[in-house]
């Protein structure tokens, strides 16, 4: 898998918050190749369509509706349901709604820093190279 950088970054710690353009994240646990984040995405806004090297995500939508988009194929996730994301996966999280979505991210891999991005397609300009200012 080759070497993987360990310099802690944001949101590499419990209670660990940052605002987004779409939204926000917030980590709820992190231990021993997992994190558990909350996020919320604003109506009408979406994350950046995106790979991670070393890590796989785990989403349950417990408030709202999700259009997720993983592989180019669009899966649309209410209250109640997941769906996973494998390691080196494309994927989004979309909200096409006019009601706040709530979602439970977790992640399982070796390395779960926030510069664990390769931005493919992103609305609000930001690239790979800013990764570390997030999803």
């Amino acid at each position: 898998m080759g070497d993987v950088n360990t310099e802690q970054s944001a949101g590499d710690a419990t209670g660990d918050h940052e605002d987004r353009p779409w939204g926000s994240w917030h980590v709820v646990e992190l231990g021993d190749g997992y994190k558990v984040k909350r996020i919320l995405v604003a109506p009408h806004q979406r994350l950046s369509y995106q790979t991670h090297e070393h890590r796989s995500e785990h989403w349950v939508v417990v408030r709202g509706t999700a259009t997720c988009l993983i592989e180019g194929e669009t899966v649309v996730v209410r209250p109640g349901e997941s769906v996973d994301v494998g390691v080196k996966h494309a994927h989004r999280i979309a909200n096409e709604h006019d009601d706040e979505l709530v979602i439970i991210e977790v992640q399982r891999g070796p390395y779960l820093g926030e510069d664990d991005i390769v931005r493919l397609e992103d609305d609000y300009g930001r690239d790979s190279a800013s990764a570390s200012a997030a999803q």
